[in-house]
């Protein structure tokens, strides 16, 4: 069986697709077709493994509050262009705000999970101006992650093993994208809540997602995010990356954590305080690591409450 073209995450729906270059690639951008192009712009950033169609559910909401929202595939994802390089917090971040730019914007709001929450932070310490708040969703700041990992033996358990076996070549690759992408409905299904598998949504959630990996360079480029934010730690960027990291940020900011999420957990996003005093923590009961899909209304009250009023 070959691999799926690109495009086929290009989806219809209540949207456009669009590709936008910034930072020296080309990005799949997608935002609902009669947004107002004046409307302050929102920018969406998924996690590991996925693309753009984490946010079908906040697109819509969102964008009928009167906020211009896009989301894209984040550089080697999806149908976003996949460089060799580039998967490091500075470029990353440099990535959201050409973006930003070039879309005609001053300020954004950026909402991110698990990685691309990463972003959010990266992004609005390195281009503060460009930041006006962020929202995430189970992505403490880095500091904060790091701290836990070394300090709490369960945050450890929860995100070591996998961290350390992505470091190994070609091999993750591999077990990423062997058995159709069944690796990333396992990965999906040991991260929810109880009740979000059982749901009739899940199913094409992980078929999407399976599919999604399997487009060539996916699944190397989804891994070396991991392999950059692991390996970092042990030169001379990295340590540099951090101490930039290090700092007070006085910005509006909401996490939203489902008190199920086995992965990262709730003691780790309330380590924020020491880099984000003033951030919401808004918690969603019964619902694990992906609340954006398994609570979709209560994220979206959330995220529509967190907006109007910042």
């Amino acid at each position: 069986m070959s691999a799926p073209d690109p495009s086929t995450v290009r989806f219809d729906g209540p949207w456009i697709h669009r590709d936008i270059h910034a930072n020296g690639i080309r990005f799949h951008v997608v935002e609902v077709g009669d947004a107002d192009p004046d409307a302050p712009l929102v920018v969406l950033l998924h996690g590991f493994a996925d693309f753009w169609w984490s946010w079908r559910h906040q697109l819509t909401a969102l964008s009928a509050q009167g906020f211009r929202v896009v989301a894209l595939d984040l550089r080697g994802y999806g149908d976003s262009d996949k460089p060799p390089r580039g998967y490091d917090g500075w470029t990353l971040a440099g990535d959201v705000a050409g973006l930003i730019r070039a879309m005609g914007y001053g300020k954004a709001t950026l909402i991110g999970h698990a990685d691309g929450g990463l972003v959010c932070w990266a992004t609005a310490i390195l281009h503060a101006r460009l930041v006006r708040s962020i929202a995430l969703i189970s992505s403490p700041h880095p500091l904060a992650l790091k701290q836990a990992v070394i300090r709490d033996r369960y945050q450890r358990k929860a995100l070591v093993p996998s961290f350390l076996t992505y470091q190994i070549p070609f091999r993750p690759e591999k077990h990423l994208t062997a058995d159709n992408g069944a690796e990333v409905e396992r990965l999906v299904r040991a991260r929810s809540g109880p009740a979000w598998p059982e749901q009739a949504e899940f199913d094409d959630v992980v078929t999407k997602l399976r599919s999604a990996i399997q487009i060539p360079g996916v699944s190397h480029s989804t891994l070396e995010y991991q392999r950059w934010a692991f390996r970092s730690q042990l030169r001379h960027e990295g340590r540099r990356f951090m101490r930039l990291m290090d700092q007070v940020l006085r910005i509006p900011i909401l996490q939203i954590h489902g008190d199920l999420d086995p992965y990262v957990l709730t003691r780790t996003v309330r380590r924020n305080k020491r880099w984000a005093p003033e951030e919401q923590l808004h918690a969603i009961p019964g619902v694990g690591h992906y609340a954006h899909w398994e609570a979709p209304q209560r994220v979206n009250d959330a995220l529509r409450d967190f907006l109007t009023a910042n």
